[in-house]
């Protein structure tokens, strides 16, 4: 085994790819095998390979930094994260569970509010809730589904369990990058994917399309759907534009759409207006309809929520699903469950403290040095403190901002998020991650999930911080099927024998 292997530190943190002895996880031993048959020259070539291809693909994300949009190469990393296909079926019945209860709350919260009427969510929590919105009370769309598409984001600690870190339900981004993944990692790999039964993930744009037209208002077999852009200058406008192209519809920005006096939604074409049944919307809500929320907004379109009120188009997400996005609101998703399902969650949620309430708060200053402190409503990692790694000045700006507005803060322990191997320049070494998988809700009460999802690495040692918008990078997700892989091994011995006994008669 190359050296750099044996150094290999697999004892600090639980690692996804090897026991703490150094030996390969389930469904990871033939990955690990044909890995420590290569030596770092191998390495090096394979990950060159890979930025070529990422560069000859043109796959790109927008970071923002010191004021400045800087448009770069997608960092990845060509060693894969595998977990094996029984663990993923639990958790995909856990995301499952969780979406469907979060929905039902949304619904609740814009129409009868009995879950705040029952005490099991109090209602200072809405309140103050900085994406509730007003203009949806009252408003139910097919089926009740608010958030069609669900990102959540589950870590696994230090004793190998997996957390839901947090739910992202507005317009939840990086799909296109676990798609992209795969497709390079085929380049690099492509005699693992013969010997290893590895699930496939490029159905999701047909998932996508199906479950999108399946919203039209009207009863087409080919429904008009467009996705909503904010323009070029959007961190994520690579994915809209990735995904319109893999879907086969219109993408659009807002002067592209007008709403007619009968509250119709039109796309302006060169062969005139066409009517517009379906719009996935990658744009926020302040920023949707200048005649209900922000006048100041040109990306949106004028008249867009009164068609969607009058049933004339959908919107997926709809507008006001980020009410469930708030991390205050995330600590009583457990909760939601039993209340709404009458069953016990499947996949745990973080242990949260909420500076709301007033002995909670007090825990959380006394140890702004152990916790990560999170803002409600923000994301991307803005605006959080890692305690462990804060100074003194940082934590005491922090007990400020949250004596000031306690609502807007909450707080959880530092995880010793699990590792996985990955090339640096220094030679393959472990770095943190987490894994967003990607959840699409059908008005007919189906869901679909990604077989795995976008794992995120903070490329930086020591890192907590996965998030994309702040240097992190990604690795090809897979889920190994090992039942399948038992008749696959035996039909590969069989067809070597037959080889072998062909030869010898030669």
């Amino acid at each position: 085994m190359p050296v750099e292997w044996r150094e290999y530190d697999s004892k600090s943190h639980f690692d996804e790819m090897l026991d703490a002895n150094g030996r390969p996880r389930a469904g990871a031993e033939r990955l690990f095998a044909y890995l420590g048959a290569l030596s770092q020259k191998d390495l090096g070539e394979r990950r060159l390979a890979a930025d070529l291809a990422i560069k000859v693909m043109g796959v790109t994300f927008t970071v923002y930094t010191e004021g400045k949009n800087v448009d770069r190469a997608w960092p990845f990393d060509i060693i894969p994260r595998v977990i094996p296909a029984r663990e993923w079926e639990r958790t995909e019945r856990g995301l499952k569970q969780r979406t469907t209860a979060l929905n039902h709350f949304i619904q609740d919260i814009y129409g009868a509010r009995k879950i705040i009427k029952d005490g099991v969510v109090p209602a200072e929590v809405l309140a103050d809730s900085a994406n509730f919105r007003s203009q949806c009370v009252g408003m139910k769309p097919a089926g009740g589904i608010w958030s069609h598409i669900c990102g959540s984001d589950l870590v696994r600690d230090g004793d190998g369990t997996l957390y839901v870190l947090e739910d992202n339900l507005r317009v939840p981004s990086g799909v296109s990058y676990m798609l992209e993944n795969r497709l390079v990692t085929k380049r690099i790999w492509p005699e693992i994917f013969e010997t290893t039964a590895i699930r496939p993930v490029d159905d999701y744009p047909a998932q996508l399309f199906d479950m999108l037209a399946a919203l039209s208002p009207r009863p087409l077999d080919t429904p008009t759907v467009v996705l909503l852009t904010p323009g070029i200058y959007n961190s994520a406008y690579f994915e809209h534009a990735y995904l319109a192209q893999q879907m086969g519809v219109e993408l659009v920005e807002g002067p592209d759409l007008m709403v007619d006096e009968q509250d119709c939604v039109h796309m302006r074409t060169i062969h005139g207006l066409k009517r517009v049944d379906v719009i996935y919307r990658r744009v926020d809500d302040l920023f949707l309809d200048p005649e209900v929320f922000r006048p100041d907004s040109i990306l949106g379109v004028p008249g867009l929520m009164r068609a969607w009120k009058n049933g004339k188009v959908a919107l997926a997400n709809a507008p006001g699903a980020g009410v469930a996005d708030d991390k205050v609101v995330y600590a009583y998703v457990p909760a939601m469950i039993k209340y709404y399902l009458g069953e016990d969650p499947i996949l745990p949620n973080v242990p949260s403290f909420l500076c709301m309430d007033e002995k909670q708060r007090k825990h959380v200053l006394a140890n702004l040095d152990k916790l990560v402190v999170k803002p409600a409503n923000e994301s991307g990692g803005y605006g959080m403190l890692i305690g462990p790694r804060a100074t003194p000045q940082e934590r005491e700006k922090f007990r400020e901002l949250i004596e000031k507005n306690p609502r807007n803060y909450m707080a959880q322990p530092t995880l010793a998020l699990s590792v996985a191997p990955t090339i640096t320049d220094e030679g393959v070494q472990p770095r943190h991650l987490d894994l967003r998988p990607f959840i699409l809700s059908k008005p007919d009460g189906d869901a679909y999930v990604t077989t795995g999802g976008l794992t995120r690495v903070a490329m930086v040692k020591g890192s907590l911080v996965v998030n994309s918008s702040q240097g992190g990078g990604s690795k090809d997700t897979w889920i190994v099927d090992l039942d399948a892989e038992a008749p696959q091994a035996q039909q590969q011995q069989q067809a070597s024998r037959r080889s072998s006994q062909q030869q010898g008669g030669q």
